[in-house]
């Protein structure tokens, strides 16, 4: 496409989309929604594990990737002809949950980011449900939608108050910010310690546990429960597209931020955004993890099945609050990095399709990748990974598949909590995110599901879902009738009786991965092994994981 057609596209808007293993720039048509994509910038990075079951990342780094990615994509707008004055906003989307702290007046982080999928806090949570008057992790969901649980951001904060004396000395002294990963972003983007804005937006304070699903604003009573000190400066609470304030330096100087959206609200929109979203709108994300939301309307609806209650977005200061039910899965396509990197069976993610297609199943083998605990509909921090069924028969094609087949037994889990909840079965899956241009993975979630599974007609609807509410708050309301594009079906193709034993399958796996850690001392039972303890149990568990290795080390031995 020339120059001048490119240019006809104007105006456009901006994404930032920041994501638990990467940091993206995206520019779009604000009229028809359509990506520039030889305009987009993508930084990889990785978060750190000091310890088991921990995830942890530098601040600065969040900031500089995102830095980076949009001078990197300003100058690829040059390239191509494109007049950035024509950016007439950029939206920011972002990975939820994940806490910062960082000092008011030297702007630097306190503590590395905890990310949304640490387990350190495990403890913590134990105690926090033991201080609650019916001793559940259910306490607060009328409160605040959500279990007490280490995914969220609230527990995360109490644990940094709890170890850090840096965080503690900073709160007594009154400099303490807090925010998810949005408000640190947008902080420093509108000038950090020079009037910088200290923001969020209502989807990523639901996240918090500390903000009332019904009031919209932090909440007093979950701020003494949590015993949040006076200290801790929280950012105001807005509408998920407006105007938080403007770029203050660097290629995007003086452009509005008027887009905010935590990124599985952010995608749930993208699917709609040409459309009035509506009730009984549906989409699952894959990517590190999986997140199945559905849109309830101006209503919240508490779950009886496991699920979160949660903020779907609020299109405007005036506009009403759209609600939804989510189900969220730690481990999706972080798994198939795990294969990738820890076990070194595939060289790239993308390697996993092909050697998936080499066998016609599994072998009967399932896998269970609670490397963080199982989020909805279990909510079981000390549940660990499995994998099961094993016979000299088994190879690394069929582990592959295996894996492929526990994101959607994962997916189907949630499905069934939410068609429960909701009491509307769900009739076809909208999904997106970038495990879904592998189309086994969505061909064997039609088989497992037995509904029609439609891929989105780009991958990224993340983005474009926090590009379009920023284009909408500074007034360039898309053209549905451009927008309108067909994505790809897939339809299930098993019989319901080998659907049903399968997944019955995948729950007895489930089953075996739980209750893993010992909560008394955080042995796990191949420790207490060794006192004789767990007996025949334990003996075959630590046999199969043995098995595994043995299995595996011979896979990669082959291969090299």
């Amino acid at each position: 496409m020339s120059s001048s057609s490119l240019n006809d596209c104007g105006p456009f808007v901006g994404a930032l989309d920041q994501g638990t293993t990467s940091t993206r720039f995206m520019v779009f048509s604000a009229k028809t929604g359509e990506a520039i994509k030889e305009a987009t910038h993508q930084i990889p990075f990785s978060p750190s594990q000091p310890n088991p079951g921990w995830s942890q990342v530098d601040p600065t780094k969040l900031l500089q990737t995102s830095l980076d990615c949009i001078e990197n994509s300003m100058r690829k707008c040059q390239e191509l002809g494109i007049d950035t004055s024509q950016i007439k906003a950029i939206g920011i989307t972002n990975q939820r949950e994940t806490t910062v702290v960082w000092d008011k007046t030297t702007g630097k982080p306190l503590h590395d980011a905890i990310v949304w999928l640490d387990m350190r806090t495990t403890d913590t949570v134990d105690s926090l449900i033991k201080a609650t008057a019916l001793k559940t992790k259910d306490a607060l969901q009328l409160i605040c939608g959500l279990p007490i649980n280490p995914y969220f951001s609230a527990v995360k904060l109490r644990w940094l108050l709890d170890n850090s004396d840096v965080v503690r000395s900073a709160v007594a002294k009154g400099n303490c910010m807090f925010g998810t990963v949005d408000s640190w972003l947008i902080w420093n983007l509108t000038g950090g310690i020079d009037g910088g804005e200290h923001v969020t937006d209502v989807t990523n304070a639901s996240r918090t546990m500390l903000m009332s699903i019904k009031s919209h604003q932090w909440d007093k009573s979950l701020m003494k429960f949590f015993d949040i000190p006076g200290g801790v400066l929280f950012p105001k609470i807005k509408s998920s597209s407006e105007v938080y304030g403007h770029i203050a330096t660097g290629p995007l100087e003086g452009v509005p931020i008027a887009g905010c959206l935590g990124d599985q609200s952010a995608a749930l929109y993208g699917h709609t955004f040409a459309k009035t979203p509506k009730k009984g709108d549906a989409k699952n994300t894959y990517g590190t993890g999986c997140f199945l939301l559905y849109n309830t309307g101006s209503t919240p609806v508490f779950s009886q099945h496991g699920l979160l209650t949660t903020v779907a977005f609020q299109l405007g200061p005036n506009a009403p609050i759209q609600y939804a039910l989510e189900g969220s899965v730690a481990i999706g396509g972080d798994a198939v990095r795990w294969l990738r990197d820890n076990l070194q069976i595939i060289r790239e993610s993308s390697d996993v399709e092909e050697l998936a297609s080499q066998v016609t199943d599994t072998g009967d083998v399932y896998f269970v990748p609670a490397f963080s605990g199982l989020f909805a509909p279990y909510w079981q921090p000390d549940a660990r990974g499995v994998l099961v069924g094993l016979t000299q028969y088994t190879n690394r094609c069929h582990i592959a598949r295996a894996t492929l087949e526990a994101v959607c037994f994962q997916t189907r889990e949630i499905l069934e909590a939410m068609n429960k909840d909701s009491k509307i079965p769900l009739t076809e899956l909208l999904v997106d995110g970038g495990m879904t241009k592998n189309s086994l993975l969505l061909q064997l979630q039609a088989d497992l599901l037995g509904i029609p599974i439609v891929r989105a007609p780009m991958s990224e609807t993340t983005a474009l879902g926090v590009a379009m509410a920023a284009a909408r708050a500074v007034g360039l309301n898309p053209d549905a009738a451009t927008c309108e594009r067909q994505g790809d079906t897939f339809n299930p193709r098993v019989q319901v009786e080998v659907r049903d034993r399968r997944y019955s399958r995948w729950k007895m796996a489930v089953r075996r991965s739980m209750n893993w850690v010992d909560k008394s001392n955080g042995e796990t039972k191949v420790d207490k092994l060794k006192e004789g303890r767990y007996h025949k149990t334990a003996f075959v568990a630590l046999f199969l994981c043995s098995s595994a290795a043995a299995l595996l080390l011979v896979a990669i031995m082959k291969r090299r």
